[in-house]
């Protein structure tokens, strides 16, 4: 499997990133993850919605909270056949308790804890923690990759308008 470890860093210091990666304009392989309620669900069920995916390293943390919430706002006022997706491996239970105390309604989490057949898919599973490093993509309704952001340092914000702007250049 392919290791990166000149893409990101945490706290300054190199992350191997392993999988991946997947490129843009085609389809990624498709993969399972656990929703909330246990049951599984597939990146491909979301087909015929633009689907922006956040991956961040855990919901309980200040910056994956920040982003995603930042997309459910903001993203979802760009387009109208939007889904919003975050990727963690966060056990279900914790992203059901975070959902439950976010007040958030636009927002689909869904757990890599079992495989982590999404961050090795798509490349952004840190091999030094089995945790995913912040990362967007942007599928459009047919599941083709139309933008990938992968943050160089995981402890840092991602340049949120970047992913704006895309989406408002994908309606």
């Amino acid at each position: 499997m392919l290791e990166q470890n000149d893409l990101v860093t945490f706290a300054g210091n190199p992350v191997t990133l392993v999988g991946g990666p997947v490129v843009e304009n085609e389809a990624p392989p498709d993969v399972e993850l656990v929703s909330n309620d246990m049951s599984m669900v597939k990146l491909s069920d979301f087909k015929g919605k633009i689907c922006l995916i956040s991956s961040v390293p855990s919901l309980d943390t200040p910056i994956c909270d920040l982003q995603t919430r930042h997309f459910n706002q903001e993203a979802t006022k760009i387009v109208n056949n939007l889904q919003v997706v975050t990727i963690s491996v966060d056990l279900p239970f914790a992203q059901k308790r975070w959902c439950g105390a976010s007040g958030l309604d636009n927002v689909i989490t869904l757990s890599d804890h079992r495989d982590t057949s999404f961050g090795t898919t798509y490349g952004v599973l840190m091999k030094e923690f089995r945790l995913l490093t912040r990362a967007v993509f942007i599928l459009d309704a047919n599941g083709v990759l139309q933008y990938r952001l992968i943050n160089g340092e995981v402890r840092e914000a991602l340049d949120y308008d970047s992913v704006l702007d895309k989406l408002k250049n994908m309606v």
